[in-house]
């Protein structure tokens, strides 16, 4: 459940040229939920994910933890449901052979943003309608039992202590630390907010999010509109209606710091960063276009050639942007021996400057838009990375053409477009460090 470790999904996707438009219906249903809907006919399958505004960003303050306990708690136990509906409560056991029964399979979790669930059901509607209705009633009316809830803290918390030992853990909440101040993004699980949180906490969280007017549905797969506006209304039926919620703190460009923290490990962990970009950030395709150059490129990356190849300080060297609700990071990375930490710091930081101030040439340019174009055809080559991408662009508010336009948007790029937005995002005197395992 740790937040950190989900997937970027909208990073480097887009459509194969040689596809047809997707072609993505949408609507909202008078309960305020909003559905997102593609027609696939390719296989008698239906792919489902619902998300709410109920990721890590919104968990109480001294209880990091909360959304994603919720969120795997979500299946632990069924209340019974009141009169007309008239449906038994339901153990964890049986939901579990509620799904098996109809071939069915859950998903879903919590990250720093929001949190959900995703069923992959047969489109037959004897078996598509009973999964549905099955997760409809763990969305709506989680019974949190008791004693399912101390198991599953004490495995968090078992979680929690042996992340606790590893340097990456450690290097990586001591930078989203270092970046986000007292912002939630900076909140980690601990031992101590985790045994914090009680059944009251989860049974409010989940009363407070996991509304149908903050819902986004999104489905791919064999069924037509109606049968999907029925679908989606099965879904949220149960929900009720929620609050408009209180507005986060804006994240703040912190000072720049340095953090090195001592660990028996024979290699230092290295994280340099800040934040960056936000979803639907104008300056997105020009950051994604450049960091391929810079350090998304794998070994023909420049951190790769200036660190690895040039100087042998490392096996692997990377950046990346992550773009979230709020401005996601920026952040560079690597391992090395620590007799070399300082040298491979400083290769970095001085690989950054240089692209921050000339930016890639024609070559690397022409080679990061052919790779990033060539290669999306697999990041989008079944339904579940489809619906992926389409859930995104539903909770974040990006736009329907948004996959349509990908490789457009990416051809285009120029390098005076590169070299502006890095240097409006980026400033190398205001990225944060994180050194684990330094020598003394």
């Amino acid at each position: 459940m740790m937040k950190r470790f989900l997937l970027l999904v909208l990073v480097f996707v887009g459509l194969p040229s040689a596809h047809a438009a997707l072609h993505i219906q949408t609507w909202t249903l008078d309960n305020g939920a909003r559905v997102l809907f593609v027609q696939s006919r390719s296989i008698p399958v239906l792919d489902i994910s619902i998300e709410f505004d109920a990721g890590a960003r919104r968990d109480p303050e001294g209880k990091a933890g909360t959304a994603a306990l919720t969120n795997a708690m979500l299946a632990r136990g069924v209340q019974a449901s009141q009169a007309p509906l008239q449906e038994p409560a339901l153990s964890e056991a049986q939901i579990l052979d509620g799904f098996a029964d109809t071939a069915a399979e859950r998903g879903g979790g919590a990250g720093d943003d929001q949190a959900g669930a995703t069923l992959r059901t047969l489109s037959d509607p004897e078996q598509r309608d009973a999964s549905v209705k099955l997760l409809a009633r763990i969305l709506a009316q989680p019974s949190f039992p008791q004693d399912l809830l101390e198991r599953d803290k004490a495995r968090e918390i078992a979680m929690i202590k042996e992340d606790d030992t590893k340097p990456e853990s450690i290097a990586s909440k001591a930078f989203w630390g270092l970046l986000y101040g007292k912002h939630p993004y900076a909140w980690h699980e601990t031992v101590q907010s985790v045994k914090a949180i009680t059944r009251d906490d989860l049974i409010e969280f989940h009363r407070t999010h996991y509304v149908a007017n903050h819902a986004v549905i999104a489905m791919i797969g064999d069924i037509d509109r109606d049968e999907a506006e029925a679908i989606a209304r099965q879904l949220t039926l149960r929900l009720p209606q929620g609050e408009p919620l209180p507005a986060l703190p804006p994240v703040q460009i912190m000072p720049a710091q340095e953090e090195r923290i001592p660990h028996p490990a024979s290699q230092a962990h290295i994280l340099l960063g800040m934040p960056a970009v936000a979803r639907g950030d104008p300056d997105y395709f020009p950051l994604i276009v450049g960091n391929y150059t810079l350090g998304g490129g794998g070994f023909v990356s420049r951190l790769m050639h200036e660190v690895r190849g040039k100087r042998a300080l490392s096996y692997s060297v990377y950046s990346y942007f992550d773009p979230m609700a709020q401005a996601g990071p920026f952040q560079a990375g690597l391992q090395t021996k620590k007799a070399q930490a300082e040298e491979a710091l400083k290769v970095v930081r001085d690989t950054i400057a240089t692209f921050l101030r000339d930016g890639p040439t024609p070559a690397e340019l022409t080679a990061a838009k052919e790779n990033l174009i060539g290669s999306f055809p697999l990041r989008i080559d079944n339904n579940r990375k489809i619906l992926a991408n389409i859930a995104a662009i539903g909770f974040y508010h990006l736009p329907l053409d948004y996959l349509d336009t990908w490789t457009a948007n990416v051809q285009k790029v120029t390098i005076g477009e590169i070299k502006a937005a890095f240097r409006h995002k980026l400033a190398l005197d205001r990225m944060s460090t994180v050194v684990v395992g330094a020598e003394k």
